[in-house]
């Protein structure tokens, strides 16, 4: 080969590559391509919210999904406080040991509960929380501010910060 005919290969050789080159830089994505890349996203991100709210879900249910049944037991731990109550001014000792009994199966219930969330709200000597109590009766109570808690009735329980039975009370008047 001479240098005239390398010379010649060289430029045809250039000449193809510059023809190559400017579909290569000058390609733009088509429409279809953008389409399919746009929709590839979306699905994308509907999955990881679906994921984000499945597990939500299942966060909650596992933390309330027992507020039912534990609404019914409430009813069963009530019971057991009014005839607690009833029979502790007995005098009959046989009597007596039956309300340490039960007071005590009371207590252990209360706290089977409380280890699955569910706790007291409190009462007695706080101000009235619309939120958590319920107001049953008013009434003048010397030396007590307005608002304040005097009798419960029934007692309010919170599950794991959700109020799952308001407390029943009496609130102190401002006037007699």
């Amino acid at each position: 080969m001479t240098d005239e005919t390398n010379a010649k290969s060289k430029e045809t050789l250039n000449e193809e590559v510059v023809e190559a080159a400017p579909e290569v830089v000058d390609s733009e994505p088509k429409k279809e391509e953008i389409d399919w890349k746009s929709k590839y996203y979306y699905l994308a991100a509907e999955m990881e919210n679906g994921r984000k709210r499945f597990e939500r879900e299942k966060e909650n249910l596992l933390k309330y999904g027992a507020d039912k049944i534990l609404g019914d037991l409430l009813d069963v731990v009530d019971n057991f406080e009014r005839t607690v109550d009833m029979l502790k001014f007995d005098q009959d000792q046989k009597v007596k040991n039956i309300v340490v009994g039960l007071d005590m199966v009371s207590k252990l219930f209360l706290d089977a509960l409380a280890k699955h969330g569910l706790t007291q709200v409190e009462c007695l000597g706080k101000d009235f929380d619309p939120n958590f109590h319920e107001a049953m009766a008013q009434e003048y109570a010397e030396g007590k501010r307005p608002n304040e808690i005097l009798k419960v009735f029934q007692k309010g329980y919170v599950l794991n910060g959700r109020l799952l039975r308001a407390a029943k009370v009496t609130v102190a008047s401002d006037k007699q």
